[in-house]
């Protein structure tokens, strides 16, 4: 008997804390960078370079949580058979948290024992462990860290299918995965479905990102003899994949590895007693990928950073594109759908860790449901994804009803309840009435939206600070950076308010960008993100006593730790700089492949730079 029911997942739990109010403005840090596309074949040359983001506006960062973790309740619901029992996650971004297989007792995939945001998502914080499902851009998604709407609806053979949906913001996409584990069944079933309701191709991008647990002798299996090998040096080369590659735990450095797929999608990662998780899929999800984070001090660090306690891990990944880097056009009113496997894997340990490549693959092959079973479940799901949910288990956000309000459009199956509208959404409905936003130049102001209708509204809306404000941020969204500035200029001049002097701030350098920081930090001395980035920007500027007036009565910790550490070095004082540097500081958001921890440690020390500090990548 297949059950869909509520509970409760209680482990020690850092506060994801309040979003950022300063609008993303500067490129994405986690969007990688190809540096040899001339020598690429021109189909993924310009996969490539179609559709990148530049912003994650009009989403928020989310870096206002800590490294400190206490006893939480996280919702869950739980979707279970014979066979299987299936943990999802509907407030952070509907992760599949947990795949037990309940004959033999094994967890399928990479359980994390805490919730620990870290800096490695497009918006910041993210968190290691289980299925992440992306839509949107390369890079961990905008709702990896946000609710999702779930609900229960009925299976095509009766038994309950548990539904979740959002709407996608950086790419205004409508989207949904139906969690469907028929009786008898050991394969979770995973539909999906992404819409582009607009009379435009939207760029659109889908990886789901499998956390297993690596061992010495875990080894990833998929039907390719080459991958595209992307690592720190931001090259994509084209490699052979029998050999070393195909054991992680060999792998001194990190490295995504992205199969060229031939013949029906899956992919694997075996133990070395011949069990472990396997992936397949419908034939659009074509894309397969591992990635390793290597055995290098920084590699096994960032592990440890994530989960601590936990031991080592890998992903295998599938998605629409050959690779991360490649974005697909998704025409308009159109809708692409597929259907995604996920169960446990026996085969023989000595065929699968033998040499002979082709026998190790074809050993696992054997033992995944067929093509044919696979499309039959998905003509059957097809017949209930238009299934509207009657009751709810969970709420997402209400920037879904708020588009519908904007422009009504048909999504038969992912409803957007105006019950869901809440206070972000208020001053945008009151905009759509013909109301203009204003208030008070100190009080944070309403993230911005910047697709081309509200854009348009905006323009028209009657002139006032805030108005201004919002002009810039969406002008700058869409490119024209030097309009962003005149408008930040009028709203300044409106009203003068911290919000539009930062942005100008960003949009300048040097001293004028230093100058107009310490001009915002006067009217929000409190805000610590506005902080942070005006200490770095005097730095920047080559002024490390403004620096230190911006530090002066700040408590040294975190990021504020690690710029008063650069503060001192700037200022010549090596012993200061290496005295903050032993109280054993901690960044809670240091970004993946930043430096900035050990490049100051080598510059004030000749030491060895502590473990605790070691995040160096390459």
């Amino acid at each position: 008997m297949t059950r869909l029911y509520r509970t409760g997942l209680v482990l020690p739990a850092a506060e994801l804390g309040p979003e950022n109010p300063l609008p993303p403005l500067r490129k994405p840090e986690a969007v990688a960078k190809v540096s040899n596309v001339d020598e690429l074949p021109p189909d993924l040359a310009e996969g490539v370079g179609y559709g990148r983001l530049d912003t994650t506006l009009p989403c928020l960062l989310q870096d206002g949580y800590t490294r400190e973790r206490v006893e939480r309740e996280l919702p869950a619901l739980v979707l279970e058979n014979d066979k299987l029992r299936a943990t999802v996650l509907p407030s952070l971004g509907g992760r599949l948290y947990s795949l037990v297989h309940k004959p033999s007792g094994r967890e399928l995939l990479y359980r994390n024992p805490v919730f620990q945001p870290a800096n490695l998502a497009l918006r910041d914080a993210w968190f290691a462990g289980g299925v992440e499902w992306n839509l949107g851009s390369t890079g961990h998604t905008t709702l990896t860290c946000e609710p999702m709407f779930a609900a229960e609806i009925e299976g095509p053979d009766g038994t309950p299918v548990l539904r979740l949906w959002e709407w996608e913001r950086t790419r205004d996409l409508p989207y949904q995965v139906d969690f469907w584990l028929p009786e008898g069944s050991d394969q979770l079933l995973v539909a999906v479905r992404v819409r582009n309701p607009h009379p435009y191709d939207v760029p659109v991008y889908w990886w789901s990102n499998i956390a297993v647990p690596q061992n010495e002798g875990t080894r990833v299996l998929a039907p390719a003899t080459q991958a595209w090998h992307y690592g720190y040096s931001g090259r994509l080369d084209l490699v052979d994949v029998p050999g070393e590659l195909t054991y992680p735990a060999r792998a001194e450095a990190a490295a995504d590895y992205f199969f060229e797929v031939n013949g029906r999608p899956w992919v694997a990662a075996v133990e070395e007693d011949g069990t472990g998780l396997a992936q397949l899929s419908t034939d659009r999800l074509r894309g397969r990928k591992l990635f390793l984070w290597g055995e290098s001090a920084g590699g096994r660090r960032w592990q440890e950073w994530l989960a601590p306690g936990a031991g080592g891990y890998l992903e295998i990944q599938a998605g629409l594109a050959r690779t991360q880097l490649e974005h697909l056009r998704l025409p308009p009113g159109e809708g692409w759908d597929w259907l995604e496997a996920y169960g446990p894997v026996t085969a023989d340990p000595a065929t699968v860790h033998g040499e002979d490549w082709t026998a190790a693959r074809e050993a696992v092959a054997a033992g995944l449901p067929s093509a044919e079973l696979l499309d039959e479940y998905h003509d059957a799901w097809r017949k209930i994804a238009d299934v509207t949910p009657e009751s709810f288990l969970a709420t997402g956000s209400g920037w879904g009803a708020l588009e519908i309000r904007r422009a009504p459009m048909c999504l038969p199956g992912t409803p957007f309840p105006d019950e869901s509208l809440g206070p972000d959404q208020e001053p945008w409905l009151a905009l759509l009435d013909g109301t203009p936003p204003d208030g008070d130049p100190l009080a944070v102001p309403p993230s911005t939206l910047v697709n081309r209708y509200w854009a348009d509204l905006m323009e028209y809306a009657p002139k006032n600070w805030l108005t201004w404000y919002h002009r810039g941020v969406a002008h700058w969204a869409a490119g024209r950076q030097s309009d962003a500035v005149g408008a930040w200029r009028e709203s300044v001049s409106a009203n003068e308010n911290p919000w539009a002097l930062r942005n100008l701030a960003v949009a300048t350098a040097g001293h004028e960008a230093a100058w107009l920081y310490r001009r915002a930090v006067a009217l929000a001395p409190s805000l610590r993100p506005l902080v942070v980035e005006a200490i770095a920007a005097q730095l920047a500027a080559g002024l490390p006593d403004e620096a230190g007036e911006l530090l002066d009565g700040l408590p040294q910790e975190g990021r504020i730790a690690l710029l008063a550490a650069r503060t001192h070095l700037a200022r010549g004082d090596l012993a200061a700089a290496k005295a903050v540097y032993d109280t054993g500081f901690e960044v809670a958001n240091l970004r993946e492949g930043e430096t900035s921890l050990s490049d100051t440690w080598a510059a004030v020390s000749d030491e060895p730079l502590p473990e605790h500090h070691d995040f160096r990548m390459k």
